[in-house]
């Protein structure tokens, strides 16, 4: 007799299943970095799973800008299946989950219109959510101001937290408060729907969210202090206080102003070099990043070799079709303006290790 748990997942399982097995083979990334410019790649992505996605725009009407576009269509269905298989009580988490592409639209909206652009500017440079978002996107586009389009997010999510914000955006005419505002209301939230699971489907929640979340709130601190030189305080009050495996003491410590390659060292014991790169953080730090996310990447496949009916095959899956799309776009922008290898290699996720190796230890 089938589980209680494969019942509850029997659906959505399937549908899983065949979306992992349509990610993109080593083999197959090495082809598309092969190709000598973007033509030669679009060619080659035709004929994998994005091909129908980019054949929706004529030949001569395919530039960079536009094919990046178009294949993350693929990825919003992939959300879309899967939240409309998945057992109802998952589909808050998912659905909290995926609305970091809207809260990303929502970011480019809010500067757009600070920058006076046009609708026509911006679309493009938006997720297309194909109609699966709360935003009115081109009538916020065409307000007159941070405030009126603001008032046009009444009865969404983002509706109160904007508006208590909006005092130190009249104050400071900086966006900066709007979208830190939004950030933590989005994580916070997530993190709740986590808590909110029950047994198995928690933890294995956390264990793919859980690094999601820590090397969200590790690069913020990292950055803020190192970039933007912002007070103790500061950084404290706009990091997260929860975590997986990085304590909020661990990001109180760092605002404190102690040795940030401790604290890293000691959540990803398998990186190295971490010193050097924290020292060298224009470059180094977006390295870090791509190397803790290799990590991450690393644990989502494992996740298909066990035990397969609980949530977080679903997280796991929709991590690798975003990373997958995450490196494809390196990849159109960089075959597009000519980049040699050396010079995007070292970041992409799924791609050759760069010069900062990983540990054979294991462990994220």
């Amino acid at each position: 007799m089938a589980s209680y748990s494969s019942t509850k997942y029997a659906d959505v399982h399937s549908r899983v299943r065949i979306l992992y097995s349509m990610l993109l083979t080593p083999l197959m990334m090495a082809n598309l970095q092969e190709a000598t410019n973007f033509e030669a790649l679009m060619a080659l992505m035709k004929e994998t799973i994005y091909g129908p996605y980019l054949s929706k725009v004529e030949e001569r009407g395919l530039n960079p800008r536009q094919a990046v576009y178009q294949i993350k269509g693929r990825l919003v269905e992939s959300y879309r299946d899967i939240i409309q298989a998945a057992p109802a009580y998952t589909r808050p988490l998912l659905t909290q989950f995926y609305r970091h592409f809207e809260l990303d639209n929502l970011k480019a909206i809010l500067r757009g219109i600070t920058t006076g652009s046009g609708w026509e500017q911006v679309r493009y440079v938006l997720f297309p959510l194909n109609g699966y978002t709360v935003l009115p996107a081109q009538i916020m586009m065409e307000s007159e101001n941070i405030g009126a389009a603001v008032e046009q997010l009444l009865n969404t999510p983002y509706y109160e937290v904007l508006s208590h914000a909006m005092q130190r955006y009249t104050n400071e005419q900086t966006l900066f408060p709007l979208e830190v505002a939004l950030d933590l209301d989005y994580w916070r939230k997530l993190w709740h729907y986590v808590s909110q699971l029950p047994g198995q489907d928690h933890s294995r929640s956390l264990q793919i969210l859980g690094p999601v979340v820590d090397m969200t709130n590790l690069m913020w601190a990292v950055r803020y202090r190192t970039y933007h030189k912002l007070s103790e305080e500061e950084i404290i009050n706009y990091t997260l206080s929860f975590g997986y495996h990085l304590s909020d003491e661990d990001v109180r410590a760092i605002a404190a102003g102690v040795d940030i390659s401790h604290i890293v060292e000691k959540i990803y014991p398998r990186l190295e070099n971490i010193n050097s790169l924290i020292q060298t953080p224009e470059h180094g730090l977006p390295v870090l990043e791509i190397l803790i996310q290799r990590l991450l990447a690393d644990q989502c496949r494992a996740v298909f070799s066990g035990y397969p009916f609980h949530i977080g095959l679903l997280l796991a899956c929709l991590v690798l079709t975003e990373v997958e799309l995450r490196d494809l776009t390196v990849l159109i922008e960089a075959k597009s303006t000519n980049m040699p290898s050396e010079g995007y290699l070292p970041y992409l996720v799924t791609g050759p290790a760069s010069s900062t190796q990983l540990n054979p230890a294991s462990g994220v």
